[in-house]
């Protein structure tokens, strides 16, 4: 016997056509499948931007501002004190041996000279006089008309004219000397740093009036904390310049002070660089960079190959004849502002892939299409 239908009847009549719909729909669904599965096995090869892994010592830098000096800096003063009556020089003029710097007004030096021009006279006269009665009394003592004590008497008067002479003559040479003192000139090529007097300034003898730095070598120096002091003492050191940095110049180390600054608590450090030429100028402001080896060796990659999802980082490995990438996680020394010295992970002469490597993945081929020198 025939069970009775529980659907509504309003409802039967719409199965077949459900039925239909929905083999359309899988059918559907099915060709878009085939369709995706065959768009990637058409997929082409992604093109990458390799770089090949070298491995060097590390290299370990630190750099330091510095002030470029000369190594030799004169503060020249008179020396005689009076008023100064002419600054001949300027701040930055260039100075040879012999080139008048500064005058003072020789009037009271010149009237010393001539005063003891008037001495140095006198002291001639009374010697001729004290000579010329030494011989007198020689003769009269010989004829025995003259006593032992007046014949004393006139031999030590000649010989305390010739001891006045010979003071008055180094008298007038000290005058001299003084006289020419009061033009005060350059003792060595130079340029002057510093002018510290003025006309009708008065000044003592010894006061600083003109600061010359010599033209030889040129020196970078820096302030260095007592941590780095053993690197600075082993590390090769250059210099670049804040308006050339594109040019290095060496530098070794000179003098290294043995006393920390009492404000700072740094040790003032020289190096000389021999290099330097007239580009170089006093005051200029540069960077010396310190390099020590370790010993260790890493490779030095860009900071674009590195990849990083939480696991740790890791380069993209480039198999130029399969065209697969594998990715192999590595070990990092530093970082810096675009690279990163990879120590382990990877051999000497792999290509990695610099750029894009987020977008890879392992099952995916690879195009390479530029090796990227770094």
């Amino acid at each position: 016997m025939q069970q009775p239908s529980l659907e509504p009847a309003a409802v039967r009549p719409f199965r077949p056509l459900a039925l239909v719909a929905a083999a359309a729909c899988l059918a559907l669904g099915l060709a878009g499948c085939t369709d995706s599965a065959a768009e990637q096995e058409a997929k082409p090869d992604r093109p990458v931007l390799v770089t090949k892994v070298h491995f060097e010592d590390i290299v370990p830098e630190r750099t330091f501002v510095a002030t470029i000096r000369p190594r030799v800096e004169s503060d020249i003063g008179f020396r005689v004190g009076g008023k100064v009556a002419r600054r001949l020089v300027q701040v930055g003029d260039k100075v040879t041996p012999g080139t008048p710097l500064a005058e003072l007004d020789a009037t009271d030096l010149r009237l010393q000279a001539e005063q003891a021009e008037a001495e140095l006279h006198a002291a001639r006269t009374a010697l001729a006089q004290a000579e010329a009665e030494e011989k007198r009394s020689t003769e009269l003592r010989r004829r025995g008309w003259a006593s032992e004590a007046a014949f004393d008497r006139q031999k030590a008067a000649a010989a305390e004219a010739r001891s006045r002479l010979a003071r008055a003559e180094r008298s007038v040479e000290l005058t001299r000397n003084n006289l020419s003192y009061a033009t005060l000139t350059a003792d060595t090529d130079g340029v002057v740093t510093a002018t510290l007097v003025e006309p009708g300034q008065v000044v003592a003898a010894g006061q600083t009036a003109i600061r010359v730095a010599r033209l030889g070598e040129k020196e970078a120096i820096v302030a260095v904390p007592e941590t780095l002091l053993a690197r600075v003492r082993q590390g090769e050191a250059t210099v670049t310049l804040w308006s050339d940095p594109d040019r290095r110049y060496a530098a070794r180390l000179r003098e290294l002070s043995p006393a920390a600054d009492p404000t700072t608590r740094t040790y003032l450090a020289r190096f000389s660089m021999p290099d330097a030429g007239d580009e170089v100028a006093f005051g200029m402001s540069a960077t010396l960079t310190v390099r020590g080896g370790t010993g260790e060796k890493a490779a030095r990659l860009p900071l674009s190959a590195l990849f990083n999802q939480g696991s740790g980082p890791a380069l993209w490995v480039v198999d130029r004849e399969t065209g697969s990438v594998a990715l192999k996680p590595v070990t990092v020394a530093r970082y810096d502002a675009r690279e990163v010295l990879v120590t382990g992970g990877v051999e000497e002469g792999d290509e990695v892939v610099a750029l894009g490597v987020q977008k890879l993945d392992p099952a995916q081929k690879v195009r390479v299409v530029e090796a990227l020198a770094y």
